[in-house]
């Protein structure tokens, strides 16, 4: 066992010393991850030089906590699984199984050599096998009726020249609090919170009220509010504050945009920023475009591309839950390889294809803010010459496709929405010294003290919506 151990030690040290000056240790930690290999991969950053792990110390935590984050998520062991299945379907057999396996209806991952089940893998197994199809169909028309209702809720309001109806006004309160000892008493915390901006469907924003000093941010795309607090020994330290904004429904026909289309300016700077990349979760390469353009077919109108794009994603990737975003190197790709994704996942696969096009579209995110269906939600916008930005929401469309309101959510958005972001994966301000939790998204916030990042299991937070009122 001691030879073994001898043996090892100098294969790992031959290893580390293969690098010329340790110029590539990252990409040979990603390789690791990539096949698995977590401990061997925790074992190598941990025998580079004190130098590199000193100049070094945010990267090698970034790299630990995502493997810290993929062995939360999986967390299910196959036998747990079928466990699991057998609950609903008590007659399932190990092929059916398997088969599913190979389809990606069950996700899994072997970490050190041991198949570890991601932890949604059973729930979403519901949303995604085909022997279950009825039951997908039944839930689809039933989103579809319940949303049918912010469609007529809406179209009982006259729309202005930007397509513009049913204004509201919103009153939420934000609050978030860091479990007790989460760090050592006397450190303070530093916090990070959701706030919508100004845009066409987004007005009139206000901080009505906050338990603590409020720094809004600056030069970022992720909207927020910051603050800091000392933590005390034993009790919870508590963020909260309160804010009103005025929010619209906006939809326009398809009709209408056609007959507004003008042809794409592409000198413009901002037309080229909107179709180019945005490295990792968009990224246009020969590949997106082939793909793109058989899509589209002969199409050669923007306005009617988009809507081929649209449906194209609505009716093959069904919703299921999603990993931790932090964890997937690209989004567009992860959602081909595995036959979902979540909404955020097919806002990105959107943009991607569309602007693979030459048609400029970006990100948008926040909370959806429903009666009884308060949640985190991303979507998109795209732009046509003469029109301007055009809310889209290709998640919500997946309950729509092959309905009365096929078309709504392509070019339109309801109005039970708090807009906090214009981008992905931007630096927050003021600027956090360590990895996010959400390295993508920003919807419940972000906290960190001196030595790190504390994670979601050391702090809740909830968007509590006060009221929301007809502005007449």
């Amino acid at each position: 066992m001691k030879l073994r151990k001898i043996v090892l030690a100098c294969a790992l040290a031959t290893f580390t010393l293969s690098s010329s000056a340790h110029s590539n240790w990252v990409s040979q930690v990603e390789q690791m991850m990539d096949r698995g290999e977590f401990a061997r991969a925790e074992q190598f950053m941990k025998s580079l030089p004190k130098s590199v792990r000193v100049s070094e110390e945010v990267r090698i935590d970034s790299l630990s906590t995502i493997m810290g984050r993929i062995r939360k998520d999986f967390t299910m062991t196959p036998e747990e699984g079928l466990k699991l299945i057998r609950e609903k379907m008590p007659n399932v057999t190990a092929e059916q199984v398997a088969k599913w396996k190979r389809d990606r209806k069950i996700e899994y991952m072997v970490i050190d050599g041991k198949e570890c089940w991601f932890r949604k893998a059973v729930r979403n197994l519901w949303l995604l096998a085909d022997e279950l199809k009825e039951n997908q169909d039944a839930e689809k028309w039933e989103t579809y009726n319940i949303r049918r209702k912010y469609y007529l809720e809406a179209m009982h309001s006259p729309a202005d020249a930007n397509g513009l109806r049913d204004w509201r006004h919103v009153n939420i309160k934000f609050y978030l609090d860091v479990n007790a000892d989460a760090v050592p008493a006397g450190e303070t915390l530093r916090v990070w919170m959701p706030f919508p901006y100004e845009n066409l469907r987004q007005k009139n924003i206000k901080l009505e009220s906050s338990n603590r000093p409020v720094t809004f941010s600056e030069g970022s795309k992720h909207h927020t509010v910051y603050m800091e607090a000392v933590a005390e020994k034993g009790k919870p330290t508590h963020f909260e504050y309160t804010f009103s904004y005025d929010v619209a429904e906006r939809h326009i026909a398809q009709d209408d945009l056609l007959a507004m289309l003008e042809p794409y300016d592409k000198n413009t700077a901002e037309y080229k920023e909107f179709t180019g990349n945005y490295s990792p979760h968009i990224v246009i390469t020969d590949d997106t475009r082939a793909l793109a353009r058989e899509i589209v077919e002969d199409e050669t109108n923007p306005v009617l591309q988009a809507s081929k794009i649209f449906d194209w994603i609505s009716l093959r990737y069904p919703w299921a839950g999603a990993r931790e975003y932090s964890t997937i190197k690209n989004m567009p790709e992860y959602v081909m390889a595995n036959g979902h994704g979540d909404c955020g996942q097919v806002a990105l696969m959107y943009i991607t294809l569309v602007r693979s096009l030459g048609i400029p579209a970006r990100w948008e995110s926040g909370w959806m803010i429903h009666p009884d269906e308060v949640n985190w939600h991303d979507w998109a916008e795209t732009y046509f010459e003469g029109i301007g930005w055009v809310p889209t929401d290709q998640s919500f469309g997946r309950s729509a496709v092959g309905t009365p309101m096929n078309n709504y959510y392509t070019t339109g958005i309801d109005v039970y929405r708090m807009a906090s972001n214009e981008t992905i994966g931007d630096k927050l301000s003021p600027e956090k010294k360590y990895i996010r939790s959400e390295t993508v998204d920003f919807q419940p916030g972000e906290v960190e003290w001196r030595k790190g990042n504390l994670y979601y299991d050391t702090w809740k937070s909830h968007l509590v919506v006060n009221s929301i009122t007809k502005i007449k």
